[in-house]
């Protein structure tokens, strides 16, 4: 199967040619979609560059910041476009090992439609993360799972491959949020359309180079975005059930 990598970059000079490197030799016949937001470090420049040297790298220019949801929309659509079966999703700061790209792939190519490299599930870590955001994390998708009846241990993160035809059928150029949000709601959509996810244990370690893009605004969209689908959920069922009766 096809398989494109999608990865969102903002000032990842520092980063993103070791990345391109290293998923060059996990996934040697995967594709590499640079999503750039006019990173002022030159971020797209090098990695340009670099598809001279690997090949099967392109970049997105983007005008500005604008989001993560949104570069992963425009990300995921081109990909599609270009004929990619299996999109993955990976952070350009190193957090996600490229280690792993085959294991991703290779759930989905035996019949998932989302394979999610999980920090909770036995087997799976965080590095080098103080207590009080490894309790927000953990709680956070405690709480996302509890409300939106979700049997997943990580909804929030970040690294995940998908099946290219159950990212058309669940619209997933509709999803409007952003950061954590973006990631709750995708897996929402799709378990709602009945899409097979596997969870597979990875280790994530945070960045050694650059500043994180995380901040406490985008961790207090998803808490609102998860109370949202929740009374668009239990309003849907409410109507469901005065049709039946």
């Amino acid at each position: 199967m096809r398989v494109t990598v999608v990865v969102p970059t903002y000032n990842e000079a520092g980063n993103i040619e070791r990345l391109c490197r290293e998923v060059r030799r996990s996934v040697p016949t995967a594709s590499l979609l640079i999503v750039d937001d006019a990173s002022p470090d030159g971020t797209a420049a090098i990695a340009e560059a670099l598809d001279g040297e690997l090949g099967q790298i392109d970049v997105i220019h983007r005008s500005g910041k604008a989001g993560l949801g949104a570069a992963y929309r425009a990300g995921l659509r081109a990909a599609i476009d270009r004929g990619a079966e299996i999109c993955i999703q990976m952070d350009a700061d190193l957090s996600h090992d490229p280690a792993v790209l085959p294991a991703l792939v290779s759930i989905v190519e035996h019949g998932a439609d989302l394979a999610i490299g999980s920090r909770y599930v036995p087997g799976g870590l965080t590095e080098n993360w103080p207590r009080k955001r490894r309790a927000l994390s953990r709680w956070g998708n405690r709480y996302a799972a509890g409300v939106l009846g979700l049997a997943i241990n990580d909804a929030t993160a970040g690294y995940r491959a998908y099946r290219s035809e159950a990212l058309e059928r669940m619209e997933f150029e509709t999803v409007a949020a952003e950061g954590y949000g973006f990631q709750v709601e995708m897996t929402y959509r799709l378990v709602r359309i009945g899409g097979k996810v596997v969870e597979f244990p990875i280790t994530f370690r945070d960045r050694t180079e650059g500043i994180s893009k995380m901040s406490g605004g985008i961790i207090g969209e998803a808490l609102v975005l998860v109370l949202k689908l929740w009374v668009a959920d239990f309003g849907g069922r409410r109507r469901r059930r005065r049709k039946g009766g």
